[in-house]
C-alpha cells in the first residue's frame, strides 16, 4: 500500500483560500488517480476532485470554477487550490489515491470555513 499525508487545512472565512497538500510516502509507477474527497458531518463521503497521472480532471459539481487539483508526480504529490471558499465546503477533506491493487486513503484534513 502507499501512506499519504495531507497538510493544509484550517479556519478560513467566507470568500478565502486554501491550499491542500498531499505526500505519497512512494512512486506509484502504473496508471493512477490521484483525488480529494469530503465528509461533512451527517453526509456521505464525496468526490471534490481528481487527477489521473495523465493529467486529466474531474471535478464535483459543487466546486467546478472555484478548486483546482494539480499534481506533481516528481514529488509523489498531490494539491488542490480552494478559491471563494463557501460555509458549505466545510468538511473533512480526504486524499485518496488508486491504482492497480492499489487504494489508500490519507487521514483528513478539517477545512472550517466560517460565514
Amino acid at each position: 500500500q502507499v501512506q499519504l499525508v495531507e497538510s493544509g487545512g484550517g479556519l478560513v472565512q467566507a470568500g478565502g483560500s486554501l491550499r491542500l497538500s498531499c505526500a505519497a510516502s512512494r512512486t506509484i509507477f502504473s496508471t493512477n488517480v490521484m483525488g480529494w474527497y469530503r465528509q461533512a458531518p451527517g453526509k456521505q463521503r464525496e468526490l471534490v476532485a481528481a487527477i489521473i497521472s495523465g493529467g486529466s480532471t474531474n471535478y464535483g459539481d459543487s466546486v467546478k470554477g472555484r478548486f483546482t487539483i494539480s499534481r506533481d508526480n516528481a514529488k509523489n504529490a498531490v494539491y488542490l487550490q480552494m478559491n471563494s471558499l463557501k460555509p458549505e465546503d466545510t468538511a473533512v477533506y480526504y486524499c485518496n489515491v488508486r491504482a492497480a491493487g492499489i487504494d489508500s486513503w490519507g487521514q483528513g484534513t478539517q477545512v472550517t470555513v466560517s460565514s
